[in-house]
């Protein structure tokens, strides 16, 4: 059974644990979505809000909390704003931006979200807005763009909701499982690329990211070639040797004859390739400078 197949089928039955609920009186509800997910090491990051869809009714709250160690945002474009790549050094996409009642056209942003305290970044834990009008609305993670996206439908006041909390919660946990489960199968394929002289830096397939260097620890000889390879399609790595630098984005030291120091590669987008050539023997630690917090290391051992 395919990854898709077996997903539907497990939201169909998720959603069959409690039915519909009543909007009773009208009265105001508080709706709760988890940004983002991971396995219990950090490895395995998720690329979802759970649950992605929600449908709620006007004047009810949606509660967003950071459920993982990779950041995220969740922002509402303004009208006829494009959704770009994400900068790190835009305070309007790093922090917080609108009110606590959503207007249906305007730019809100929740700013940074994860559940630790993350080098560099400003980071939250709880997000909330309040839907006051009709409508359907859909949100993104300014990091991972249109690979992960939510959407609110808002319908008119005293409307019976077609779940419950009890239902999204459950099909929450149902993808999340699944969610692990892709990024374990996408670890073991990165495993099978990799060698003495070729790191994965990661991985990413749309669904789950791999935040590990895949075969961390290689040993080479002096004038060897080593290259870290940015497989994914969506997450972005770096190969940092030495003392991290102000300005990790950017290249810098000199990777074609490393003898020991500081070397960076700047930000390796998905489908690029850094390579370093070792013309010294030792031990030579390196970190992604982005992702090192959730356990991204690894070594070069360079040998005569």
């Amino acid at each position: 059974m395919s990854f898709i197949v077996a997903f539907a089928v497990s939201l169909l039955a998720s959603m069959a644990v409690a039915g519909p609920a009543s909007a009773g009186d009208g009265g105001h509800r508080t709706w709760h979505v988890q940004v983002g997910s991971e396995s219990s090491d950090q490895e395995i990051q998720g690329m979802a809000f759970l649950p992605s869809e929600i449908f709620i009714n006007e004047r009810d709250t949606i509660m967003w909390h950071a459920n993982a160690a990779e950041i995220h945002t969740v922002t509402f474009l303004a009208a006829g704003q494009p959704l770009t790549d994400f900068n790190p050094f835009d305070p309007n996409e790093l922090q917080q931006r609108g009110k606590d009642h959503y207007d249906g056209k305007s730019y809100y942003n929740s700013g940074i979200m994860a559940n630790v305290d993350v080098p560099g970044f400003p980071t939250v834990k709880d997000y909330s807005l309040t839907f006051p009008r009709e409508g359907d609305f859909t949100y993104y993670c300014l990091v991972h763009g249109k690979m992960m996206k939510g959407t609110v439908h808002v319908r008119d006041r005293g409307t019976d909701y077609p779940y419950s909390q009890a239902d999204y919660d459950h099909w929450s946990e149902v993808h999340a499982r699944s969610i692990i489960r892709d990024g374990e199968q996408l670890d073991e394929s990165l495993a099978e690329q990799a060698s003495n002289h070729k790191v994965m830096a990661g991985g990413d397939d749309g669904v789950a990211m791999v935040m590990r260097f895949v075969q961390p620890t290689v040993t080479v000889h002096v004038g060897g070639k080593v290259s870290f390879v940015n497989s994914g399609m969506g997450a972005p790595h770096t190969v940092t040797f030495g003392n991290e630098p102000a300005k990790f984005f950017v290249l810098s030291g000199t990777p074609d004859n490393f003898t020991g120091g500081d070397l960076n590669s700047g930000i390796i987008p998905p489908g690029v390739t850094f390579e370093v050539t070792f013309n010294e023997t030792g031990t030579f630690r390196y970190i992604c400078a982005l992702h090192d917090y959730m356990g991204m290391v690894g070594k070069v051992v360079v040998v005569d």
